[in-house]
């Protein structure tokens, strides 16, 4: 077998059996899942991060008012009828809900501990997916390996939110392995339903599983099925499914207003450069874990490595073509499983505030991670005089990645720890500054809250959102009358903000002066009439003013 051209063979059902029988598949499988926990176990040290976290989890309405399981009913209704910032992932918010009602929100290491299991069970999956297309043990072994600890899964397991990554990849994996086994057996009707409800569950826990039936016609590529319009036909309940799913998505986003316009200064053209660039730099980071960041703003102007970065695309386009006509299957499936599935993740619609994101790459590594396998078997098998030598690159490389990756997820101990880490390297950005004073204020660290803030508003000057928690930060320092100056400042740049009016009638109280905090009182529940709790702070007011008359 020439490097990259792979012919495997069929396996029968006694072979399929017999995985779980094979000690040494038990005892290296077992070897990845340790080494691969081993690496995350300092996440259960970590707590929730206030990007996020926050709007899915501990101030979201159907988490955080879950006391028993009728109130969880009555929240998983809910989390299935609605969005949260344009993404509709009511699986994933759902096992938040069960998280909730069974740990509290106390004991995050247990929301991290389920998502550092669901990661270890995409492990498994590459594993039985390597070997099912053709891997021999060892070079299973390392694909699996590159999937549980390479660098760039840091965000994907550590970041609580994105557990939407590690649970709509299990069943996506578990969908692939059973189209796989399916093909490989001939069986491909016995396994259609298992296939689309495991299909169906990944789409319900992120939209990125739309990609599946591209997948699919990879695997039929790759194990020697004519490539025809009837191969396509088959699947049409698949990309029935992952068109209604992707149109629902852009809707829910658009709808929230989501889609951003960070890049509308750029043509139609340009917009695509950066995501050339993009699909660049995840290629390397594949190999050279460089830099990695909570977020990568975009650029402001169009440089030169972008039009670079597309010829290089182009190029690679070509490359992929002669590598189809070769027939270098594993290469070719390689290279467009990675592009397929990141395809819809290159930002050209601008769905966020970066370009780029680590956890973007969790799924679409596989492919990348199967041709280094590929080569690696290919490597074993041709100089076998170099093997040892092999393995103690390979060894190094892992030990590499594996600590790497335990420092990599240390940004994700809180919230400062994590703005921090990107304003190391971009230290205006206004997302970081504003999240990590956010983060000093509510932790009783007000003077740096206030650098934090003072730096934001001096770089962007008409956000209302700075200036109201500018103004509670400057009130919790009892510096009352730039409390106030702050909150008129944010009323002149947005009057319908109730958070304004609150405020300032907590300032008065504590002033004394009743009257204006009645005022104010009664301007917020004018905006937020649902307050309960402020209809009766105004009665209490109401109450003081008829004791104590001027």
């Amino acid at each position: 077998m020439s490097m990259y051209q792979s012919q495997p063979g069929r396996e029968n059902s006694t072979d399929q059996l017999s995985f779980w029988q094979d000690k040494r598949n038990l005892i290296f499988l077992s070897a990845v899942l340790v080494i691969s926990f081993a690496v995350y176990l300092p996440c259960l040290q970590y707590g929730f991060v206030n990007w996020d976290d926050s709007a899915n989890i501990y101030k979201n309405p159907d988490i955080i008012n879950i006391s028993d399981w009728g109130s969880l009913c009555i929240s998983v209704k809910n989390i299935f009828s609605t969005y949260i910032h344009g993404n509709y992932n009511p699986l994933t918010i759902t096992t938040f809900a069960i998280e909730k009602l069974v740990y509290g929100l106390d004991s995050p290491a247990w929301w991290h501990l389920t998502n550092i299991i669901l990661h270890l069970a995409c492990v498994l999956l590459i594993f039985r997916i390597s070997l099912a297309m053709g891997l021999n043990l060892f070079p299973a072994v390392f694909c699996a390996l590159m999937f549980g600890i390479q660098p760039m899964r840091v965000e994907s397991v550590a970041w609580i939110s994105e557990r939407k990554d590690v649970l709509f990849g299990t069943f996506y994996l578990l969908s692939l392995y059973y189209y796989i086994k399916s093909v490989k057996l001939s069986f491909r009707k016995r396994y259609l339903l298992i296939i689309t409800s495991f299909f169906i569950l990944s789409l319900l826990s992120k939209i990125q599983a739309v990609t599946l039936p591209l997948s699919l016609v990879l695997v039929d590529y790759y194990f020697d099925r004519k490539l025809s319009m009837k191969l396509i036909y088959e699947k049409w309940h698949y990309f029935l499914l992952s068109f209604i799913t992707g149109i629902a998505g852009i809707f829910f986003l658009k709808t929230d207003g989501s889609l951003a316009k960070v890049n509308d200064h750029f043509t139609f053209f340009e917009k695509h450069l950066p995501a050339s660039f993009a699909y660049l730099v995840y290629w390397v980071k594949s190999a050279v874990p460089y830099r990695m960041l909570p977020l990568y703003p975009y650029p402001e102007d169009i440089s030169w490595i972008f039009y670079v970065s597309q010829l290089l695309v182009f190029s690679l386009w070509g490359v992929t073509y002669y590598f189809f006509r070769k027939k270098k299957k594993v290469l070719v499936f390689g290279i467009l499983f990675f592009t397929l599935n990141i395809k819809p993740l290159l930002q050209v619609l601008s769905a966020g505030q970066a370009f780029l994101a680590d956890r973007f790459t969790y799924l679409p590594y596989f492919g990348l991670f199967l041709i280094y396998a590929c080569g690696i078997q290919w490597v074993l098998h041709k100089n076998q005089r170099f093997n040892k030598l092999v393995y103690v690159v390979i060894f190094l490389v892992l030990g590499g990645y594996g600590y790497i990756n335990i420092e990599q997820s240390k940004i994700w101990k809180n919230s400062e720890t994590l703005w921090s880490h990107e304003l190391k390297y971009y230290p205006d950005n206004l997302s970081a500054l504003y999240n990590r004073g956010e983060y000093y204020k509510n932790e009783g660290q007000y003077k740096e809250a206030l650098h934090d803030f003072n730096k934001y508003i001096a770089l962007y000057p008409t956000d209302h959102h700075v200036f109201i928690e500018r103004g509670v930060t400057h009130a919790q320092l009892h510096n009352y009358e730039n409390a106030l100056l702050d909150l008129k400042m944010a009323e002149e740049l947005d009057p319908s903000h109730s958070d304004i009016y609150r405020n300032r009638a907590v300032i008065h109280a504590r002033l004394g002066e009743y009257d204006k905090s009645h005022w104010e009182i009664t301007k917020y529940l004018s905006l937020k009439p649902d307050d309960n709790e402020m209809w009766s702070i105004l009665a209490t007011l109401k109450r003081l003013k008829i004791n104590n008359p001027e």
